[in-house]
């Protein structure tokens, strides 16, 4: 039998019972719609994720205050107050590989302007945060180290504060009062977008961490250090640099646990995207228990298409054709059955990805390979579920089948 004419009679046998043929492939095509379904929400998901890394800055190290011990009980990361200025300034000092450090302090506060006022966040930071952030302005100028080192009255406020307080109008020289404290508005942050936190990056007032700790926050420590290195092979150098001068400074001896955590952004970049590697193999299994349930399935028709088709296979072994004809015409069936639901999966998979991303505001990327590769897996899932009842149908005996009724 020519190869060119297995298709044909593929496609006569298949439509002969149509429904049947829709319902077995519905099985490939639940699963190759989730692969394409999880490929086109991770990818997004990750390209989300590294697009939000970026917006941390260039080439940056964090640095936060461990957990403290009460009791020989954990009280939760963050609670010992050992950052202070000083090290900050060590750190931007005396490591050579670090451009600029920036000492930060929060808190979340009422501001007010005229007889309208809005919960925010409240940042101290030193004159670099910006350039760390690689965060440009919008208007104005960003405070100076002299008003770090005077404890000026100034604030640099996000997009989300103007819209709130002024209603969009130009803020700068207007003046908002933070715990009654006056600051005059001397900047205006470029819009940002979310965090890798889920929050709203432009709900921000930015002051001189001096002004922070001495007006408005009530700290006397730290909560974290944003670090820029010079570039990106200089991370881990830096990483390390920095860990053994704050252990130094902190007075740790050898036996004796850091009491501060050093973060590149990799390691951040890896953390958050933990959760969506947990979701990509969550749907995975998904898919891979459809295809196994859809292969199942294939075979199962396949072995009933043979019963079916017995006095026809009988039939053609006694006028000369061989087990292997045979044998082809079924894998061909069944590649073809799984290559039908491949195909319909794909279709299914881009409208779910493209529903989902609307309806969550999910970002979603369509990946060419990631098409190919599930019609090619359809495509041995037909092969592979098939071969037994294609191996079947080629080992009858041609006058045992022509007998049956």
């Amino acid at each position: 039998m020519k190869w060119s004419a297995l298709p044909l009679l593929a496609a006569r046998d298949l439509r002969r019972h149509l429904l049947r043929t829709v319902l077995t492939a519905l099985g490939i095509m639940i699963g190759i719609g989730a692969v394409i379904t999880m490929v086109g929400l991770g990818q997004g998901a990750r390209a989300e994720v590294e697009e939000q890394v970026n917006r941390l800055g260039q080439n940056v190290v964090l640095v936060f205050p461990g957990a403290q011990q009460l009791g020989g009980v954990s009280i939760g990361a963050g609670s010992r107050n050992t950052l202070t200025v000083e090290s900050a300034h060590a750190i931007r000092d005396e490591i050579p590989e670090v451009i600029a450090a920036s000492p930060e302090v929060r808190s979340q506060r009422q501001i007010v302007y005229g007889n309208r006022n809005w919960h925010t966040r409240v940042y101290g930071q030193s004159h670099d945060y910006l350039q760390i952030r690689q965060w440009p302005l919008e208007s104005g100028e960003m405070f100076t180290e002299e008003h770090v080192a005077n404890g000026s009255l100034v604030a640099v406020i996000g997009r989300t504060i103007v819209q709130e307080l002024f209603e969009g109008s130009d803020p700068i020289g207007e003046t908002i009062r933070v715990r009654g404290v006056p600051l005059t508005v001397i900047g205006v942050l470029a819009e940002k977008g979310m965090s890798l936190m889920g929050s709203v990056q432009d709900d921000i007032v930015l002051v001189p961490y001096s002004t922070a700790f001495q007006r408005i926050s009530g700290r006397s420590h730290a909560m974290a250090y944003n670090i820029q290195v010079y570039d990106e092979r200089s991370m881990e150098v830096a990483q390390a640099r920095i860990t053994d001068l704050l252990r130094e400074r902190h007075r740790l001896g050898p036996d004796q646990e850091n009491d501060f955590t050093v973060q590149t952004q990799q390691e951040v970049a890896e953390a958050a995207t933990e959760t969506s590697r947990v979701m990509t193999f969550l749907l995975a299994s998904i898919a891979a228990i459809s295809l196994f349930v859809g292969g199942v399935g294939i075979m199962n028709v396949m072995l009933v298409s043979v019963s079916e088709r017995t006095r026809e296979i009988g039939l053609r072994l006694s006028v000369g054709a061989r087990g292997r004809d045979v044998l082809s015409q079924f894998l061909v069936e069944s590649v073809a059955l799984c290559l039908i639901g491949g195909i319909g999966g794909i279709l299914v998979g881009l409208f779910a990805t493209e529903m989902i991303a609307r309806s969550a505001g999910w970002p979603a990327h369509f990946s060419t390979d990631a098409m190919i590769l599930a019609v090619s897996v359809s495509g041995a899932v037909g092969l592979f579920f098939g071969f037994y009842p294609a191996w079947k149908a080629s080992r009858l005996d041609p006058i045992e089948a022509l007998r049956r009724e």
